[in-house]
């Protein structure tokens, strides 16, 4: 194997640098709420409350923002509840049972993992508390009280916890769910444009990943019906009635991001079978791909505008959608001649179908649309 030249190990490491410090600025609001929050779930309960080493007030912290960080307010006190209780019920036991045996161990594991799963607690949730428990049990047993201190500073550091989730999103309630739409609609656009390059390239296991892409998508997409929820629950704690309504259109609009997603996911997977053919694809259904990528690309900012209260921004946006998915159409369209294969007239039928979709989506009439397209496709107008 060829060693690498210096020149290169160093760009090597300055790119790593430069992905660190992205990461970094992009994630650094996290990094000083989790820093603040369990500081402050320590005083709390050391200084104000006067608990000798409240080691489960900033843990606690830390575990319930790093699970319910953009979730719901009920799903942030089920994990409070969760690791709470796990706490609890690890001191009881201990109490009850002694430290350091098998029996302990066991009942104390056995009726935290049952808690945690009782209340809906993820798989990194379960094991989380189950270890404070054990902690419980093997490093730091409970003094002969049965006062619950560490049951008490897990339900401090729990609250402290869910204020700071809470606080973090009131200055820019719709903010996450404004980059989650931004992210989505990027990473179908990514799609698009690999299903693009796989068909230029005729390459079969390119577009067999991509096709792999396309279906992780509804992930996606539930994430955002997730974000739009966690979203109208922050709007409680404001009295913006814009927003609100801003965004009720957009999560009656989700319904239409799935289609398109759906729809992409059929293009994909007709594109898969293109390559397999002995005659290459077209020239240009790349060329249309990418002018459909763009158009997703475009949407996910008209959502994000909106959310934003950026209305012309928005309205531009939109423009640039409804421009790049007709050109979409126009150059599908004009590529499906007597005697193409199948597949292509599927992708030609997704990417119209698609076209409809995205731009029902963003607000674009249905009439309007429909006219459009077909327009586009040369077919006679309604």
């Amino acid at each position: 194997m060829v060693g690498r030249s210096g020149e290169e190990v160093a760009m090597v490491r300055w790119s790593w640098f430069r992905q660190a410090a992205g990461r970094l600025r992009r994630r650094w609001p996290q990094v000083a709420e989790a820093t603040v929050a369990a500081t402050v779930a320590w005083v709390l309960a050391s200084r104000l409350v006067g608990h000798p080493e409240p080691f489960f007030a900033p843990t606690t912290a830390l575990t319930v923002l790093g699970q319910a960080r953009g979730h719901r307010r009920r799903r942030a006190v089920e994990v409070v509840l969760g690791v709470a209780g796990g706490v609890l019920v690890g001191d009881v036991v201990v109490q009850a049972l002694g430290p350091g045996r098998s029996w302990t161990v066991l009942v104390v594991v056995l009726l935290t993992i049952v808690l945690a799963v009782a209340v809906g607690a993820s798989s990194v949730l379960v094991t989380q508390a189950a270890i404070s428990a054990l902690y419980l049990v093997v490093v730091a047993p409970p003094t002969e009280t049965w006062v619950p201190l560490r049951f008490v500073d897990a339900l401090i550091g729990g609250a402290v916890a869910l204020v700071a989730s809470q606080l973090v999103g009131t200055r820019h309630p719709l903010a996450p769910l404004s980059a989650e739409f931004r992210r989505t609609f990027g990473e179908l656009a990514d799609v698009l444009r690999a299903v693009a390059d796989a068909l230029d390239g005729r390459d079969h296991a390119a577009a067999r990943a991509a096709l792999d892409r396309a279906r992780g998508m509804d992930a996606a997409v539930g994430r955002l019906r997730a974000g739009v929820d966690a979203a109208g629950e922050a709007l409680t704690l404001h009295v913006r009635r814009r927003q609100s309504g801003r965004l009720r259109s957009i999560g009656a609009s989700l319904g239409q991001v799935d289609h398109a997603v759906r729809d992409v996911r059929v293009l994909a997977r007709a594109g898969v079978t293109l390559t397999r053919l002995p005659d290459p694809p077209p020239a240009g259904l790349g060329g249309a791909l990418r002018s459909l990528a763009d158009a997703v690309h475009a949407a996910g900012e008209v959502f994000a505008a909106d959310l934003d209260c950026r209305d012309d921004d928005a309205a531009e946006h939109a423009g640039r959608a409804e421009a790049a998915a007709l050109a979409a159409v126009r150059d599908a369209g004009r590529l499906f001649t007597p005697g193409r294969p199948l597949p292509l007239a599927m992708i030609v039928g997704s990417v119209r179908i698609a076209v409809i979709d995205l731009l029902t989506g963003v607000g674009v009439d249905d009439g309007r649309v429909l006219g459009r397209v077909d327009e586009a496709l040369g077919l006679p107008a309604v």
